[in-house]
């Protein structure tokens, strides 16, 4: 072999196409689809996100707004919390405004985790509700907007034949997604690993996915959603490895389930190393990955900031994609636009 066959796939080619459906919804729409900023810190990253999200959706058509919320006593640091909770409700009853967005980390992750529930779901642009982490951890795609002001629980039909994967009745809409995880999915499709030959809901049967983290806003809700679509995962952090996988239905054709045929998941005896060597594809982020532990013809694909693979990695990947930040911008915005349909359509039926 003369040198590395791999080809980088771009956050950026991922993205185009869904921006370009977004740009076409925008450019009719009226009013303008708005999605408001809260930003509640002096973190540099914080604020330059926030600057990259106006950006964004000044190119799209999106009416951007950022609301600061300053400390009460006008210091440095962080303003307090009830201010921040006061401005989320303000957005939340604003109804000029589509989806809210909160530039987090602002007090840590008890007191965030705390603010992201106080985003109503039907403005909740980056899928951070515990409705929705509820539909996207019980494999309910589809969820019935007339009940998201009630428990997470009643927000699916757990006795039609089909509630995690159809709409027969016409009445339900696309559960909203985190917008990483889903962001991963779309570079998945984008790189046909994906195989679109196979049912909805199925396409990833087969594969063999490591993730190389677990935190709760990406690594675990990307583990569940890979294996809701049929992938075996192995979910690796430092606390561990589990392995994801679609839960079998019963010969009866019933569940063992109370509610939907979502994944599950177990602690396993295996190494990193092990892992890797029998994976398809490996998304990472913040950990190096040697790439003389992957497979031949991997697909490698970084969700972080760092540089989590070695300059080499092209010498193993068949695919590599160093980024996704593009795309997930994009996905948040088509959220934005999801949500708007959502809050007109429950409009209409007052």
């Amino acid at each position: 072999m003369s040198g590395p066959i791999g080809i980088t796939i771009t956050g950026e080619a991922v993205a185009a196409p869904f921006r370009n459906a977004i740009t076409s919804v925008t450019a009719t729409a009226s009013p303008k689809p708005k999605l408001v900023g809260l930003l509640a810190t002096n973190n540099a990253p914080s604020r330059a996100y926030a600057e990259w999200t106006a950006k964004a959706c000044k190119a799209v058509g999106i009416d951007y707004e950022l609301r600061e919320i300053k400390p009460s006593q006008g210091g440095e640091g962080a303003a307090e919390q009830s201010d921040v909770e006061e401005a989320i409700l303000e957005a939340n009853a604003d109804a000029g405004v589509h989806g809210i967005m909160v530039y987090y980390p602002i007090f840590g992750p008890r007191q965030d985790v705390y603010l992201q529930q106080a985003v109503s779901p039907l403005k909740d642009v980056e899928g951070l509700n515990f409705t929705w982490l509820f539909s996207l951890y019980h494999n309910a795609r589809f969820i019935d907007p007339r009940r998201l002001g009630g428990p997470a629980t009643q927000i699916i039909n757990k006795t039609a034949p089909s509630p995690a994967i159809s709409d027969e009745d016409g009445k339900l809409v696309k559960a909203i997604l985190p917008c990483t995880p889903l962001a991963m999915v779309k570079c998945l499709e984008h790189c046909q690993v994906y195989n679109p030959l196979l049912p909805y809901g199925s396409r990833a049967f087969g594969r063999t996915i490591t993730v190389v983290n677990r935190s709760e806003v990406v690594g675990r809700p990307l583990a569940a959603l890979l294996s809701n679509d049929g992938a075996r995962v192995f979910s690796v952090d430092l606390d561990g490895i589990q392995e994801f996988t679609r839960r079998k239905a019963a010969e009866d054709g019933s569940s063992s389930s109370t509610f939907l045929p979502q994944h599950v998941s177990r602690s396993i005896d295996m190494t990193l190393e092990e892992c890797l060597a029998i994976s398809d594809v490996v998304p990472s982020k913040e950990y190096k990955i040697k790439t003389d532990s992957l497979k031949e013809g991997v697909v490698a694909i970084n969700f972080s900031e760092s540089k989590n693979f070695e300059t080499t990695i092209k010498e193993k990947a068949s695919l590599y994609c160093p980024g996704i930040g593009k795309a997930t911008i994009v996905m948040l915005q088509r959220n934005l636009l999801r949500l708007r349909d959502y809050q007109d359509k429950l409009a209409a039926e007052a």
